[in-house]
């Protein structure tokens, strides 16, 4: 499948991504996709998922895995659940780059 899991807006980059809490450590394991042929980002961060912490967790790690200040991140939906949307604020098309590079490199 050749399905991306983000999509570029004019203030930035959509990225859905599934998250696990209370994991092993913080780290982006790729892409999956879901039951209903939806591609996630998965991610894993060591934070539990209580008061936010899971969600301010993987926030820091997008934005540091693409070299942006966590200010430019932010979560639009998805406070509560694994599935969430989070965008990038930036030049869509630059950030999407990024994150494809980042995610061939990583293997």
């Amino acid at each position: 499948m050749t399905a991306v899991p983000w999509t570029q807006r004019p203030d930035g980059l959509l990225v859905e991504v599934r998250l696990t809490p209370r994991a092993a450590m913080d780290r982006i394991d790729g892409i999956e996709w879901l039951s209903d042929a939806t591609p996630v980002l998965k991610a894993r961060v060591r934070a539990v998922p209580e008061k936010g912490k899971a969600n301010e967790a993987i926030i820091k790690l997008l934005a540091r895995t693409l070299g942006l200040p966590a200010s430019r991140a932010r979560l639009l939906s998805g406070d509560t659940a694994r599935r969430k949307h989070i965008l990038l604020e930036g030049d869509g098309a630059a950030l999407a780059r990024d994150l494809a590079a980042w995610l061939a490199a990583k293997g």
